[in-house]
């Protein structure tokens, strides 16, 4: 193997060399109209004999003897010229020392530079379409590349084209364009001609040997993915999506982004639109801290505020693991100086309140909680010791601390409800909003409310996702039943929205779109995974569980809506409670809490949060 690379090697360099000694023979048969007098013959050959090895030695100094370098790009053509501008200048110089005296002259300098340069830039050109372009081999590896087809002809079509070209170890090598406008089919984009729509897959597999395709088109609807992805599935071909305009910054695609298509390409929701100029300026050099930073929400809202230019993240967060990935991720990103991991438990009231004391947050994102409804269902008053009196006890320390604006993040099974889980978040919403009319009260304290999360921990899709890797069975507890889904960027995006708009005790809903059969989750999981539901994959009806509701819902009875200047952010006010009675109550219930077993405690909750509708044993 290594005898050949050197042979090829020899090979390229010859040729380099023979390109070199033919642009300075025909410069000078050009400069004579080629008719060169006897004496520039001679002088011709004298010449040679060093301006060559200078300019092998100058080319080789600017890496053109490299045999990868047949990888021709504009940063090598620039090189390239550099190498050959130095050898012209250099016997510009000659020139004028020797006042032209046994030196070629400045015409055959000058043509000389331009047709060694056009020489060398051809044979570079053909060499890397010999070598990659035409043969779709990668030049490291020898395995030919994966022949593409991108469908969706448009600015996000061109620069991926122009990546996957640059990038050829990605093993994709661009092949033609699918795009279903009339209007651009037979047009070419970097030389790839648009063949037809994506009715025309069969004809461009068989024309092309297809064995990918790519969406690139913006804002594609579910129901062209779906297309797509049924027409794909029929040839037999692996399927990649190219991120949305607003995951890519300045449209520019690279290709470790391409991924495959998920469930949320599925969702049929508009782009998010959130007031980024105003979320900036509440973050912006401010000291924010987030509880909860290494879960699913956590997480995510710690990437998109440190995005946003704070003075500090605090990241606090009780599991050691979580809190050392999430801190690791952000400092890979360029964040390591304003990042600062804080092991605590916010059921720790003396931890809690040294933070507060020593770092001052500004902003406090409150996303830290229990929330497995079935788990809950179980030991109901360790929920309401994290979800509940941890929050109250935080909140009077932010109170008490001065900070400017608490988080809550809750949940839709907050909304009249029939788990423990929900109970618990219900009742720390009451306690925020009784919180807020205190005298001494100078923090903004808000709630808000979504649904399931696509990818969040303990969520239905990556049990899904599990069960369909073991063969099945898929189990869903109901047929009929639904909820709502958002994706973990789109629900912490609106979470940041609403620390904008809350002006104090308000609970916030997240526009959620329409809900979804999580039956039909199950069956489009099923067929991204490349399996046929009911044929591949069994699923199972297993029944609810205990707390689980059929369907989700958005408003309790009594709460008032007030629009807000977001079109998918609702607000809900409702009369807040005594907190001293509040605060009695819970007092109550948490000195015999460890006495009581489930059904009482949940009893006892519901005497609190009347629309509470408990399961018991």
């Amino acid at each position: 193997m290594a005898k050949k690379v050197n042979r090829e090697g020899l090979v390229y360099a010859a040729l380099i060399v023979f390109l070199c000694v033919a642009g300075f023979y025909f410069a000078n048969e050009i400069r004579w109209e080629f008719q060169v007098p006897d004496n520039h013959q001679r002088l011709r050959v004298e010449i040679m004999l060093w301006l060559i090895p200078l300019e092998v030695v100058v080319l080789y100094a600017f890496g053109q003897f490299e045999v990868t370098a047949a990888r021709f790009r504009s940063y090598d053509f620039f090189q390239l010229a550099m190498a050959l501008g130095v050898t012209s200048m250099f016997l510009m110089y000659l020139w004028y020392v020797f006042d032209g005296k046994d030196c070629p002259s400045r015409g055959v300098i000058l043509i000389n530079f331009m047709l060694t340069l056009l020489a060398l830039t051809l044979f570079r050109g053909l060499i890397q379409y010999v070598r990659g372009d035409a043969l779709g081999i990668d030049e490291r590896s020898g395995f030919r590349n994966n022949r593409v087809a991108i469908y969706g002809a448009g600015f996000l079509c061109d620069s991926l084209i122009q990546e996957l070209q640059s990038k050829r170890g990605f093993g994709m090598q661009p092949i033609t364009i699918l795009d279903d406008n009339p209007a651009v089919i037979g047009h070419k984009y970097h030389g790839l001609r648009v063949f037809g729509g994506i009715d025309t897959l069969s004809r461009a597999v068989a024309h092309y040997d297809l064995d990918r395709v790519i969406i690139a088109q913006p804002n594609i609807s579910p129901s062209a993915i779906r297309e797509v992805l049924l027409r794909t599935r029929r040839e037999r071909l692996d399927t990649l999506i190219v991120p949305s305009p607003q995951e890519l910054l300045y449209g520019q695609v690279r290709a470790e982004q391409l991924r495959p298509v998920e469930l949320e390409d599925f969702l049929g929701r508009t782009s998010l639109d959130t007031n980024a100029v105003e979320i900036h300026q509440l973050i912006c050099q401010n000291v924010v801290m987030v509880t909860g930073a290494g879960g699913s929400i956590g997480s995510e809202l710690c990437r998109q505020i440190a995005a946003k230019n704070p003075s500090r993240i605090l990241l606090v967060e009780q599991s050691e693991a979580a809190l050392f990935v999430i801190e690791q991720e952000l400092r890979s990103e360029g964040f390591g100086s304003i990042v600062l991991p804080l092991l605590a438990d916010v059921n720790d009231p003396g931890r809690m309140e040294f933070i507060l004391d020593r770092y001052r947050p500004t902003i406090i994102f409150h996303s830290a909680a229990h929330k497995h409804v079935p788990m809950i269902e179980l030991q109901p008053g360790e929920a309401i010791k994290n979800n509940t009196m941890a929050t109250a006890k935080f909140a009077r320390l932010a109170s008490r601390y001065h900070c400017k604006r608490f988080v809550f993040i809750s949940s839709d099974k907050a909304i009249n409800p029939t788990s423990a889980m929900g109970a618990s978040k219900r009742l720390a919403e009451l306690y925020l909003q009784a919180l807020q009319g205190e005298p001494e009260n100078k923090t903004v304290f808000l709630a808000v409310r979504f649904g399931n999360v696509l990818g969040s921990s303990g969520s239905v899709v990556p049990i899904f996702k599990k069960q369909i890797r073991e063969g099945g069975p898929v189990t869903v507890t109901h047929p009929d039943v639904t909820r709502y889904f958002m994706s973990i960027p789109e629900a912490v995006g609106l979470v940041l929205q609403t620390a904008v708009l809350g002006v104090g005790g308000d609970i916030f809903v997240l526009d959620m779109g329409q809900p979804i059969k999580v039956v039909d989750v199950a069956r489009q999981l099923i067929e991204l995974s490349g399996f046929k539901p009911e044929v591949d994959i069994e699923i199972r009806f297993v029944g609810l569980r205990p707390g689980e509701k059929l369907f989700e819902e958005l408003q309790h009875k009594g709460e008032e809506y007030v629009a807000t200047t977001h079109p998918r952010v609702q607000r809900f006010i409702s009369s807040p409670c005594n907190l001293p009675e509040l605060d009695a109550k819970l007092g109550e219930l948490m000195d015999k809490i460890e006495r009581l077993d489930r059904n009482q405690i949940k009893q006892t909750l519901q005497q609190m949060v009347p629309e509470y509708s408990p399961y018991l044993d």
